[in-house]
């Protein structure tokens, strides 16, 4: 499940709102090991990815860095370079 959760500092262009959000859901879902809780808990679970999401928020417009920005790209192919070379090529018998 947190497999999906990327890192979403120093990017340009910055993270998006969306990301922030969906990486604070599988945040919770983790914590909490519901995918979708049920309607007694849906409040605190949306309280939770909400609060998450805040602080998200926070710590990334406070860090600071001197590296250059990554793109999405660039990281993007180092996972599938990663994958290549943990897994091997795809359909290879």
């Amino acid at each position: 499940m947190c497999r999906n959760i990327r890192t979403l500092f120093n990017f340009e262009p910055p993270a998006t709102e969306l990301e922030i959000r969906d990486a604070s859901l599988q945040f919770v879902r983790k914590l909490s090991g519901f995918n979708v809780p049920s309607q007694a808990n849906r409040e605190a679970f949306d309280r939770a990815v909400e609060e998450v999401a805040a602080s998200a928020r926070t710590l990334i417009a406070s860090l600071v860095t001197h590296a250059p920005p990554r793109t999405r790209e660039a990281e993007a192919e180092r996972a599938r370079q990663r994958s290549l070379a943990r897994f091997g090529p795809r359909g290879a018998a």
